[in-house]
């Protein structure tokens, strides 16, 4: 990313739709490079053709399936001209049916005097049609006879719990190979890297137990497609037992040959490449041979898994008969997730994660509300949690759907540099008012919140310019850094797209996408409107200048360029269109690269290949983190704490709803601190939005309440992952940037307090009454801001104005009519002594006492 300032192209942001290199990712030339990408390639435009219903065999199939759809072309236009044909009686002719206009074909024909051609025509449609089905049959039979021949290729679309699997496999092979588990030095010295070679080399033995298990899971996938298998109501049957009943004698061999070939080669070679990770080192351009065995060891769960798990031995997960082998599959699995979640997200999910897997196996022995009656054994909660009441579930469903699809859209937002001309935009439109680059941050960060799914990544994308250019015109390192970091979280609540949170709150609540979007719109320009202000009145406070014209983009050559907004309206419409979101989010990224090619940056085949690639790589995180958050979700699920939970925060409502919110709010920002907002979303809706459905609160209200504080848990010290990543640009203390932030970003702390008071903040209501508390929470929120920045109408606000002016806000944003009109005359009242009286922003009030 560049600053330029040169007046001749009037050009600031480059280089915003550049992927940030973390710390511990592998930087591959030559052969390697060519690996990875083609996997991550494969990886996305796999996930692209499955969500579309493309498959390998459907291709083959495709020309006979064409030629099929040209001859019911040809028999439906024979239809029309059949009609004509009949004259009168095809005229009365109602309806579509091709076999009642053929029987009335055969009784005109018998009179008419246009008989031959009467007949003629239904001849043709009937060959039209015979040819069709045909053709279709054909295509079928290539379609079954390729599937066979390609067994370990997928038949699209694949069974849920398959393609889940696949998809976490995939991107722990991926993840693993391309990030280290360790983060490489900032300025390497000259030379090789050290490697040990010892490690190396045990690292390598480990593939020998990870090929045990493999070819022990082969010979599973063939025993379970011979005729040797007992079937029983149309599955085959797996029996995975000490003691096998004599009528089952043909599966007296499975139970040891999971444990001692295929669960402990599994759990060695997954937990051992896990240990020697953490000590191997190799060049940053090179694979390490712990993080090949570790991709391995993900194929092997899944390949053990998805043919297990498609025999009758699903039935038992979740209880004590669950296979052995689906326990150490799932067992390694949940490592392999924890590692990779570990290495791109950090330890805060993963210790979080290790309580509550702790918390499983000893929750037996704790008190009072944490307390389970019968403990899980080890066979039984691994047995489960790999399955859609865990790691496959909500999370991982909409990761493998919604989220990857809209990367991908990103993906190619992003090669066409549409992030660039986003945060141009932004400049143009708001450089020159005062704090100008603040405000920027502000504009910038919305627009690329919605091609841009993570807070710590908008902060990269946008402050990487805006930080220097804040520190520039005057604010102090922290302040640069939080308003980056309280604007960039900002982004996850932005429509259309809110970041991965929004697919898993219209996954749970089961509430169309569409309407938690709209819902979303007010919600975040109260966000956005309070950062605003707070950036203002702290310009004008310091008296800080904006950009100068000769510094900032035209306007009007940008103006030009207004078609790179394509794309996204044309999800939007075809959204509120009522297409699938899937169907919704292909067009706009096919949208994309037709638009690319009025800019500079056309989109050819390398182009498309390049953004899938990107696409891939992108989507570990989310992925990963989805799949932990699946864990912890699993965990909830299995010992009931949730609903336990519940039941506090009816208790607690009965002292106070308001007190039950507020314990509500702590809970989901604590469950959100050091967590990505997916995982933290997911988490706090299993475990607080139950709770507060129960208390009677509208099932969207009390998942956006959740999903708010999930967001701004991005912002809230002591561990606040946005401020962390604002602070790594601005060289600010974390701690006080984290501080800072929370600050900024206060009055949003009070919005989803709104929801609950006024529901017509979500779209709920009349438009009269939608419009009127919109502009009445905006003024809430603008006293709010006014009070904390001790910044009113023009000049500073003494602190019993200050006061003032919060109590004014908590009337304005209570709701009501009343209120709003007590909340406006405390603001006309604050506005009158200021004007008339001007206190002294550090005066007193004198008090006298009786003496």
């Amino acid at each position: 990313m560049t600053d330029q300032t040169s007046p001749t192209d009037q050009v600031i942001a480059e280089g915003v739709d550049e992927e940030p290199i973390e710390g511990n990712r592998r930087l591959f030339v030559g052969r390697a490079y060519t690996i990875l990408a083609a996997l991550a390639f494969a990886y996305a435009a796999f996930h692209m053709a499955a969500l579309n219903g493309l498959s390998i065999s459907g291709l083959i199939a495709t020309p006979w399936s064409v030629q099929a759809t040209m001859a019911e072309r040809e028999a439906q236009s024979g239809f029309a001209d059949l009609r004509t044909a009949l004259g009168p009686a095809g005229e009365a002719f109602t309806g579509n049916s091709m076999r009642r206009l053929m029987a009335l074909a055969d009784e005109v024909a018998q009179t008419a005097s246009n008989a031959d051609e009467i007949r003629a025509l239904a001849a043709d449609i009937t060959t039209a049609q015979s040819a069709a089905a045909e053709l279709r049959s054909a295509a079928r039979e290539i379609q079954r006879t390729w599937a066979s021949r390609l067994p370990f290729l997928p038949t699209l679309p694949m069974e849920p719990w398959n393609f889940r699997m696949v998809h976490i496999a995939g991107a722990l092979v991926l993840g693993f190979l391309l990030f280290s588990a360790y983060s490489f030095p900032a300025s390497a010295p000259p030379g090789p890297a050290r490697e040990t070679r010892t490690i190396t080399l045990v690292a390598a033995a480990l593939a020998l137990p990870a090929l045990v298990a493999a070819v022990t899971t082969l010979g599973f996938i063939q025993f379970i497609g011979s005729e040797n298998v007992i079937e029983m109501g149309g599955r085959v049957l797996w029996m995975s037992m000490p003691a096998i009943p004599e009528n089952f004698a043909v599966y007296d061999w499975v139970y040891d040959r999971e444990i001692w070939w295929f669960g402990l080669p599994l759990l060695v070679a997954t937990f051992g490449a896990i240990v020697t990770s953490w000590f191997e080192r190799r060049d940053r351009a090179a694979f390490t041979a712990s993080d090949i065995v570790l991709g391995l060891c993900a194929v092997i769960v899944a390949l053990y898994l998805i043919p297990i798990y498609s025999t009758a031995g699903r039935n038992s997960v979740g209880t004590p008969q669950v296979p052995i082998g689906v326990a150490f599959a799932a067992t390694a699995g949940t490592a392999l997730i924890l590692e990779l979640t570990r290495r791109v997200a950090g330890m805060a999910l993963v210790v979080i994660a290790g309580i509550f897997l702790l918390y499983t196996f000893t929750a037996h022995l704790l008190p009072s509300i944490l307390r389970v009656e019968t403990p899980y054994t080890w066979q039984r909660f691994f047995g489960t949690v790999y399955s859609d009441v865990g790691i496959l579930g909500t999370t991982t469903s909409v990761s493998s759907t919604y989220i990857i699809l809209f990367i991908i859209f990103a993906a190619f937002l992003q090669a066409s540099k549409v992030g660039d001309y986003f945060v141009n935009f932004a400049f143009a439109l708001a450089g020159r008012s005062r704090g100008g680059p603040a405000k920027v941050a502000i504009f910038a960060s919305g627009l690329m919140g919605m091609i841009n799914g993570t807070s710590a990544g908008n902060v990269v994308a946008t402050g990487s310019l805006t930080i220097p250019l804040m520190k520039k015109v005057g604010y102090q390192k922290k302040t640069a850094g939080a308003i980056e970091a309280a604007a960039s979280t900002g982004g996850q609540i932005m429509p259309p797209i809110m970041g991965a949170g929004a697919f898993i709150m219209a996954e749970v609540t089961g509430i169309p996408y569409t309407e938690i979007a709209a819902a979303a719109i007010i919600p975040a320009i109260l966000y956005f409107a309070s950062i605003y202000f707070m950036v203002d009145m702290e310009a004008a406070k310091l008296g800080m200048r904006g950009m100068r014209e000769d510094e900032l983009p035209k306007l009007r050559k940008l103006a030009r360029q207004i078609f790179l907004f394509i794309p996204i309206i044309i999800l939007i419409v075809a959204l509120f269109m009522g297409y699938s979101v899937i169907r919704a989010g292909t067009l706009a990224t096919v949208a994309a690269a037709v638009v690319s090619w009025l800019t500079p940056y056309r989109m050819g085949i390398r182009s498309i290949i390049k953004a899938f690639e990107l696409a891939g790589i992108m989507s570990i995180q989310i992925i990963a983190v989805c799949a932990a958050a699946g864990i912890i979700v699993g965990v909830i699920s299995l010992t009931g704490v949730g609903a336990r939970f519940s039941n506090l925060l009816l208790d607690l409502a009965g002292v106070s709803q308001l007190l039950a919110l507020f314990f509500a709010m702590c809970i989901a920002i604590l469950l959100g601190m050091g967590m990505p907002t997916t995982a933290a979303y997911a988490v706090a809706a299993a475990v607080v939005a139950p709770g507060l459905v129960n208390l009677g609160i509208p099932l969207l209200t009390a998942h956006f309440f959740v999903f708010y504080f999930a967001v701004v848990s991005a912002i809230t010290p002591p561990v606040a992952l946005a401020s962390y990543a604002a602070a790594g640009i601005s060289g600010a203390n974390p701690m006080e940037t984290s501080v800072a932030s929370f600050r900024i970003g206060i009055a949003a702390f009070i919005v989803p307090f709104m929801f609950f008071y006024n529901g017509a903040l979500l779209m709920d209501g009349t438009w009269f009454e939608v419009i009127r508390a919109g502009i009445t929470a905006t003024f809430g929120v603008f006293l709010l801001s006014a009070g904390v920045q001790g910044w009113f109408m023009g000049g500073r606000s003494a602190w019993f104005l200050r006061i003032g002016l919060v109590f004014a806000a908590l009337f304005m944003i209570e709701g009501g009519l009343v209120t709003d009109l007590v909340g406006l005359g405390f603001a006309g009242g604050i506005y009158l002594i200021q004007r008339l009286f001007n206190p002294s922003a550090n005066a007193s009030i004198p008090v006298r006492g009786a003496d």
